[in-house]
């Protein structure tokens, strides 16, 4: 992270930074040492982008009410107005406007440089316009659909930042994040119904005879567990699914990808270490899990390309 404390947004340090410093937290490496300075600043920016518009939607912003006025909102918004705001200075970046908020700003030496649309940056929106309306889903295609908006298009700007953009690829990274999107909602079980939501299709609810007092206990019993190794061996057999863009790249951009598909996997092993009880808290991979990973990752890519 010491690359991006060196070049501060505009305005007061913490905010941006502190939305930032999260990248830290993420299953996979953003934007890690080894990737040209351009490329690193450009996923931070996206990254950036991304972990801010989550924010908003999950009322999880920086107390003070800082960002909201940034944005042109009140300091007691609610979500969807933040949204509205978030969307509405998101525009000015490709309007040619000057945003308000500096991430934002960040963001527009991206978006010239690599010539990207607004169509991946309003999905995101959308997907957290959703998570207000919408706090159930009733089967996995529908999961699968709210997952085409909320992590499928970070990997689509990864592509577009790199210039790697193929229809191939584009479908091998869409596995690869819906996967990574599942494996977050099954480390965040418990915060999640914290917040009145749950991740997990009610089909497979009740397949399992598996009902939201069941995720509400301190511990899980044995129907949720069984419950959750179904849903990571879904995750996992979309990320083998995913594999093959590893192995269709090289250089640096081929260790950035092995590091997102890798962390998938780690988090999914350290899910199964924890005899998937995630509901005490969200289980994580250590370093040795994810080099490990990481290491078998790469062998693979490389007999397969």
């Amino acid at each position: 992270m010491t690359g991006v404390r060196q070049a501060r947004p505009d305005g007061p340090a913490h905010a941006p930074l502190a939305t930032l410093d999260k990248a830290a937290d993420e299953n996979f490496p953003v934007a890690p040492f080894f990737l040209p300075r351009a490329w690193r600043g450009d996923l931070m920016a996206v990254y950036g982008f991304a972990r801010l518009v989550d924010d908003i939607g999950d009322s999880d912003l920086a107390p003070g009410g800082h960002d909201a006025r940034l944005l042109g909102a009140g300091p007691d918004a609610d979500p969807l107005t933040l949204l509205d705001a978030f969307e509405a200075d998101l525009r000015r970046v490709f309007d040619g406007g000057s945003p308000g908020h500096p991430l934002l700003r960040r963001l527009t030496g991206t978006v010239r440089r690599h010539g990207l649309g607004p169509e991946p940056f309003l999905a995101l929106i959308e997907a957290n316009r959703q998570d207000q309306r919408v706090s159930r889903y009733g089967t996995y295609a529908e999961l699968a659909d709210y997952c085409a908006l909320s992590a499928n298009p970070v990997g689509r700007l990864v592509l577009g930042i790199t210039g790697t953009t193929t229809p191939e690829r584009v479908r091998r990274s869409d596995a690869v994040c819906t996967a990574l999107q599942i494996v977050e909602h099954l480390q965040d079980v418990a915060e999640d119904l914290r917040r009145d939501r749950v991740y997990l299709p009610a089909e497979d609810l009740d397949r399992f005879h598996v009902t939201e007092a069941d995720l509400a206990l301190p511990t899980a019993g044995a129907s949720t567990r069984a419950l959750i190794a179904y849903q990571a061996d879904r995750a996992r057999r979309l990320l083998d699914e995913g594999g093959p863009l590893v192995g269709s790249v090289h250089g640096r951009l081929r260790l950035l990808l092995a590091g997102f598909t890798a962390g998938g996997h780690a988090a999914l092993d350290a899910v199964a270490a924890a005899r998937y009880d995630v509901l005490p808290g969200p289980p994580r991979a250590t370093r040795p899990q994810l080099l490990r990973r990481l290491a078998a990752v790469l062998r693979t890519t490389r007999r397969e390309g």
